[in-house]
This record gives C-alpha cells, structure tokens and sequence, in this order.
C-alpha cells in the first residue's frame, strides 16, 4: 500500500533528514496510539473536514457521532481520515492518512459491528453521540521527517 515514492526530499544536509515513508505496522501503530484525528470527505464538490476522536481496531477507523452533517453525509462516501504530530519547533513530524468508505454501523447485526459498538470510545464534544461510523481503509499511507515516531 506504501508503493507511493517521495519527489520532494530535502537536501541531505538538512538536521532534519529525509522525508521517509512509514510502513504498514508504523502507520497502525500510530493510528492506535492517537487519538484525535480529521475525519475529510466532500459535499457538492466541496470539502468538508470535522476533527473527530476515534479508536483504530482490527483495521478499522471508529467514530462516534451525534445526527447532523457527519451523519448524513459521510456514510457511504469515500472519506479521508488523518493524523498527525510535530514538534513546535520543526525538527520532526509526521502524518498517517486513511482512505475508504465509511458506513453508519450504529444498527448493524454483525459480529464486526456489534464489537465496534463495544468499544471504549468516549466522545470529547458534548452531547449524545450514540451513532458508530466505521471507516474500512483501502489505503493507509504515512510520512515522516526529523527522529522515528514512537
């Protein structure tokens, strides 16, 4: 999934090394480790980016939300997912992104959705988010510059 190669590398005497490629197991590693995240998608050729807490497991991007516009429009879509952290300096930083369709799994009968719905996945925002989005990655690709993330 990672085949994509780097164009803009930056001079080898730059302190902050070379733009890397994060595999696989680093790109998941961070997904399981994080968070926050922005969940991306279009609306009449529009994009439309909401920053969303969410739980990654067993390759799947989980979100709750309450009904509204994430909701109604997002299911169904093809959706960007993404991550990201950096220093306030500038000597590291990297980002995890996420592409897939997305679904409304709040009332789904399946082992999968089912389990998703038991996850410990409480909402930041207030109010009542009893609706589950699951995002299924097709691809998941990340970057990276300065020391590994850990």
């Amino acid at each position: 999934m990672l085949e994509r190669q780097l164009s803009d590398q930056p001079d080898g005497d730059d302190p902050r090394g070379q733009l890397r490629v994060l595999s696989e197991d680093e790109c998941a590693s961070l997904l399981r480790s994080s968070r926050l995240g922005r969940l991306a998608f279009t609306v009449e050729g529009r994009v439309t980016i909401f920053p969303v807490n969410f739980l990654y497991d067993d390759a799947s991007v989980v979100v709750r939300t309450a009904p509204g516009f994430k909701l109604e429009e997002a299911p169904m879509r093809a959706v960007a997912f993404e991550i990201d952290d950096a220093s306030p300096t500038g000597t590291w930083g990297w980002s995890v992104v996420v592409e897939g369709p997305c679904f409304d799994v709040s009332s789904y009968i399946d082992e999968i959705s089912e389990r998703l719905r038991k996850l410990p996945l409480e909402p930041w925002a207030p109010g009542a988010r009893e609706h589950w989005l699951r995002i299924v990655p097709q691809s998941i690709t990340g970057r990276a510059f300065g020391p590994p993330p850990t």
